[in-house]
């Protein structure tokens, strides 16, 4: 059998050798990462992901904040290998910042105030789908990304540079680019420890 959603996620990995160039123009690669946000589900159809499309010289930025936030708190004998795995993001064409409208949550919570203890969660799930959905899209563009988490290091310095509502909360980013590297094997544990089926 074969399902081109199920070979797309395949295809998804976790890419750390990126370079500055891209399969497609950089237009096409924000309509794609668009309209993967846009078609994503969210709970009461909130549409509370935001996201910020960082190219070349911005992404760098970003990535200048983040090694500037990590240089006070990782010991100086420590930090070669942390440079070199953010300039490794950095080498990237371009960067997504994921975020979740924190108003919206709040709205929620106030309309429908039975439920208010569950919108965070069901907000933090549509910003994993989100992210899911544009690496996914991403993937199968033929475009390298991998998803790191280094809020909330830089978030200050982001929110203050690109004009970020207080409101936005950031959860992830996503550097991507050129595959620069092959895929090694993925290893999957036994079907038998992970499902249950019944019926």
């Amino acid at each position: 059998m074969t399902n081109t959603l199920i070979e797309s996620i395949k295809k998804r990995r976790s890419q750390y050798a990126l370079g500055k160039t891209l399969p497609i123009s950089q237009d096409e690669a924000t309509t794609l990462i668009q309209e993967a946000v846009k078609h994503t589900p969210s709970s009461f159809n909130s549409q509370s992901s935001r996201v910020l499309v960082l190219y070349g010289a911005e992404s760098d930025t970003l990535w200048g904040f983040v090694m500037d936030a990590l240089r006070k708190i990782v010991p100086a004998d420590a930090f070669e290998s942390t440079e070199k795995r953010i300039n490794s993001f950095a080498a990237g064409a371009g960067t997504v910042l994921f975020f979740e409208d924190q108003d919206v949550v709040k709205g929620l919570q106030e309309k429908f105030a039975l439920y208010a203890d569950n919108f965070p969660v069901w907000s933090e799930q549509s910003s994993g789908m989100t992210q899911f959905a544009v690496w996914s899209a991403l993937a199968a563009s033929d475009i390298g990304a991998s998803l790191q988490h280094y809020n909330p290091l830089a978030d200050a310095e982001i929110a203050a540079e690109w004009n970020i509502p207080a409101s936005w909360k950031l959860r992830a980013q996503m550097p991507f680019g050129a595959n620069s590297a092959a895929f090694g094997e993925k290893a999957f544990m036994d079907d038998g420890d992970r499902f249950k089926v019944f019926g």
